[in-house]
């Protein structure tokens, strides 16, 4: 019985070890399996509100596939166009892939706030819309002016323009009253809601440069026409609803965030609407009709592809964003692309003789730095930056469009004529007259032929071009200044008033001092004032130069007269000296100063020479080749 309890408690205390020992485990096991419970249903839960978060977007817009990083900041647009009006979408119950029917007439002017049409066609585009901030639409200078309900209705005549030169601001010239009175500004804050009150819906807005412009955000129209006239907004409104409705007409599709310019044209009397359409996604204008505008071509022949003209369409594109710079974004890969061009074209001004960059290395560098300045832009609303992107590119793709970029025969450098054929006129008479001219005209003929090349201007070279004549004409005047004291001082010495032919030679070289004098300071005088004026006023005097009796030629005679007379004035003293120093010098000094005199005369002639390509090597081969002409058998 000892035995059999001592087996017995050591088997209760065995069991006791085992039972603690379970009891530990598996607490401890639980607590993991508890633990790893509570992470997932924590973990569940930040899944289920972020992707309830992702799918919680305006009505109307199309839900995007990516999930929401942060979701109290609105997503940023990738494209220059003015945001959306999200409530006008939510209130028209909008969906994607949907077109809206036009509006019925007078939209704009009996119901200010209805929304835009043809929002996003079928088939359109693929890229999902974006969340665009809400612009500010309430009239800052005073209530909306109502409009009468029973308006008539109005002859409205569309036609296309380009934004670049037929969108006419810089050259309206609005009078203000010329009449000096301090103006009374009343107590307390300033209160502009007695200014002219503009229609409803139309917002007045201020370019960078000053200039006063309007926008309608529901109907994305731009123009420069007063719609603070109720006359002009009743009919404002009536275009824009044709032009839509052409648009739907031509079965074009158009997306939402297309925008309408309209310019109010008056010629004679006759009152028409020029318009045309920005399409941000492809960066190109359009029209609702077929276009031939010699203002697009900028004089450019051989334009016959689509890839060619897309870039003088973007480059009017771009003009459209320069002139209504406001309540836009300026996407980051926009200044980045510009950054890249810049620094090519600088890369170019320093490797290359041949740059085909619009600007001088000084002016590009300039650039650069402003564009690294334009980051901290980035993705922002701020008019000036997109000023000045708008203007740097439109420029650059101009460049491109000349240059036929992308086309077979595209211009690779400065130098190189794009139709095969050169304009220099080569005529006995001018190589006369370059001999003559002591070898100015040619080399004066050309430089002029290096910065017009198919009848296109290369400015920079142009600068450079008038910046190294107006020094030359300068040391020019400081020449003919000394020679004319010393033709002077010559006619002085008594023993050269008895020589009648010496006298004649100085009173010649008087004369060719006394042109070239003239000459410089008259080319001084008009490059100075008129030349370096723009590009385009350049261009218009070449290519006037180049349709006159001898073409660029005659502005190539015109700049080397100056050294030519100054030369040949030279030459009149040394001959008059001559005379002098052979008809009264006693024989040992004719004897000395005759070699040296010859040996003068040689070298000069030298230079003239080869200065128009003829050497003497050419002479001996020629002769070469007469002799062995004559000597030659012939056999018949």
């Amino acid at each position: 019985m000892i035995m059999h309890g001592r087996y017995i408690r050591m088997f209760i205390s065995w069991l006791r070890h085992i039972v603690k020992t379970a009891a530990f485990h598996s607490y401890r096991s639980l607590r993991s399996l508890l633990s790893v419970l509570l992470r997932l249903i924590r973990h569940s839960q930040f899944v289920f509100n972020e992707k309830e978060g992702d799918f919680q977007q305006p009505s109307g817009l199309a839900l995007s596939s990516q999930p929401t990083i942060n979701q109290d900041k609105s997503a940023l647009p990738v494209t220059l166009a003015v945001p959306l009006l999200d409530e006008n979408l939510k209130s028209q119950g909008h969906q994607p892939g949907t077109s809206l029917l036009p509006p019925t007439g007078g939209e704009l002017n009996a119901r200010p706030n209805s929304v835009a049409y043809n929002i996003q066609p079928p088939g359109m585009s693929s890229a999902p819309l974006l969340s665009m901030p809400q612009p500010h639409v309430c009239n800052p200078v005073g209530a909306p002016t109502p409009l009468p309900p029973a308006a008539p209705r109005h002859d409205i005549t569309l036609v296309p323009i380009v934004p670049g030169p037929q969108v006419n601001r810089y050259e309206r010239h609005v009078t203000i009253g010329d009449v000096y009175a301090a103006f009374k500004v009343e107590k307390g804050p300033l209160d502009c809601s007695e200014e002219p009150a503009t229609v409803a819906g139309w917002e007045p807005l201020t370019h960078p440069e000053g200039a006063l412009f309007f926008y309608y955000p529901k109907k994305r129209v731009f123009t420069d026409a007063n719609v603070r006239d109720p006359v002009i907004a009743a009919k404002i409104g009536e275009v824009v609803e044709k032009a839509y409705k052409k648009v739907h007409e031509a079965k074009i599709k158009i997306n939402s965030l297309v925008e309408l310019a309209l310019e109010l044209i008056v010629i004679d009397g006759e009152e028409k609407w020029g318009y045309y359409f920005v399409d941000h996604d492809k960066r190109v204008i359009f029209w609702f009709e077929d276009h031939t505008s010699d203002l697009l071509m900028n004089s450019i022949r051989g334009v016959e592809r689509k890839s060619h003209i897309r870039y003088a369409l973007e480059s009017q594109y771009w003009r459209h964003v320069e002139l209504f710079p406001n309540k836009r974004f300026l996407p980051e890969d926009v200044i980045v692309k510009l950054k890249e061009i810049v620094m090519l074209a600088q890369a170019e001004n320093i490797t290359s003789e041949t740059c085909l960059a619009p600007f001088a290395s000084d002016e590009v560098d300039s650039m650069l730095g402003l564009v690294d300045s334009l980051m901290s832009s980035a993705d922002k609303q701020r008019e000036h930056s997109v000023w000045i992107v708008a203007r740097f590119t439109r420029l650059f793709c101009n460049a491109k469009f000349v240059n036929f970029c992308g086309q077979p025969g595209a211009r690779l450098g400065v130098d190189q004529s794009l139709y095969g054929k050169s304009n220099v006129r080569s005529t006995r008479i001018l190589r006369i007259m370059n001999i003559f001219l002591f070898g100015s005209f040619d080399a004066q003929s050309k430089a002029i032929h290096r910065i017009w090349v198919d009848e296109t201007m290369v400015h920079p070279r142009w600068k450079n071009f008038i910046d190294r004549l107006t020094t030359e004409w300068n040391g020019y005047t400081i020449y003919s200044t000394v020679m004319l004291a010393v033709d002077i001082s010559f006619l002085a010495v008594q023993s050269v008033q008895a020589q009648m032919v010496a006298t004649l030679l100085a009173y010649l070289s008087i004369l060719c001092i006394i042109g070239s004098l003239v000459v410089s300071l008259i080319l001084a005088g008009q490059v100075n004032d008129s030349r370096r004026r723009s590009a385009e006023d350049v261009a218009f005097f070449m290519l006037g130069m180049s349709r006159s009796m001898l073409g660029l030629e005659s502005l190539a005679l015109m700049l080397s007269l100056p050294f030519g007379l100054l030369i040949w004035a030279m030459v009149f003293f040394s001959a008059a000296l001559s005379v002098l120093i052979f008809s009264t010098a006693g024989v040992v000094a004719v004897s000395i100063t005759s070699p040296v005199w010859f040996a003068i005369f040689c070298l000069a002639t030298w230079l003239v020479l080869a200065a128009n390509d003829f050497h003497i090597s050419h002479l001996r081969s020629w002769i070469i080749e007469r002799v062995s002409r004559v000597t030659s058998p012939s056999y018949v």
